[in-house]
């Protein structure tokens, strides 16, 4: 199997460059970086402090596992009484990839867990924003090959968002599908 780093420099640029006409090879757009979140939300609401922080290690520990790196909690920037949130709590978790993590775990989302997840048939091509960034979603966490699903306690959602440095929505779903993502056709 190719590296997808291989797959973007040998494939992806060429054709890129053929179908955009771009004189130079700094001109192709790029990935430049993969954030990852989470939310606790629910997962803690309403828990003791001693339940609320084992719930965060839980958490902290499969998003590391997952991404490969530490990840850093986010705490709320202020009150919000209706959601029983105050200012300065840890309200989630975001790890920020690049390089070489960053193509590791792109390859295990393409080549692994979106064929594993449960009713997937493709990203659709409205999951990328007018920049060609792209956003993914999976309900759950055990959808990757990292993380046991017998010592699973909590089960949380996670949000994936590939930032590129395309310049129009066109040029960001051409890059994606000649790196091998599964985008749905429109039909």
């Amino acid at each position: 199997m190719i590296r997808l780093s291989e797959k973007y420099k040998k494939e992806a640029i060429p054709a890129m460059m053929e179908k955009f006409g771009y004189k130079n090879i700094m001109a192709v757009p790029k990935i430049k970086k993969v954030v990852i979140n989470t939310s606790f939300g629910k997962l803690i609401s309403g828990k003791s402090k001693d339940d609320q922080k084992k719930t965060y290690e839980a958490i902290m520990n499969d998003l590391a596992a997952l991404s490969g790196q530490q990840p850093i909690l986010t705490n709320t920037k202020k009150s919000i009484a209706s959601f029983k949130t105050r200012k300065g709590i840890p309200i989630g978790a975001m790890v920020t990839l690049r390089k070489s993590k960053m193509f590791d775990f792109l390859e295990r989302l393409i080549y692994i867990t979106l064929p594993r997840s449960r009713d997937f048939r493709g990203i659709k091509p409205q999951s990328i924003d007018q920049n060609g960034n792209l956003t993914i979603a999976l309900k759950e966490q055990i959808d990757f090959p990292e993380i046991s699903q017998e010592r699973i306690k909590n089960i949380f959602g996670l949000e994936m968002t590939i930032v590129t440095n395309s310049k129009t929505k066109e040029e960001g779903l051409n890059m994606f599908k000649l790196l091998g993502f599964p985008m749905k056709t429109e039909a």
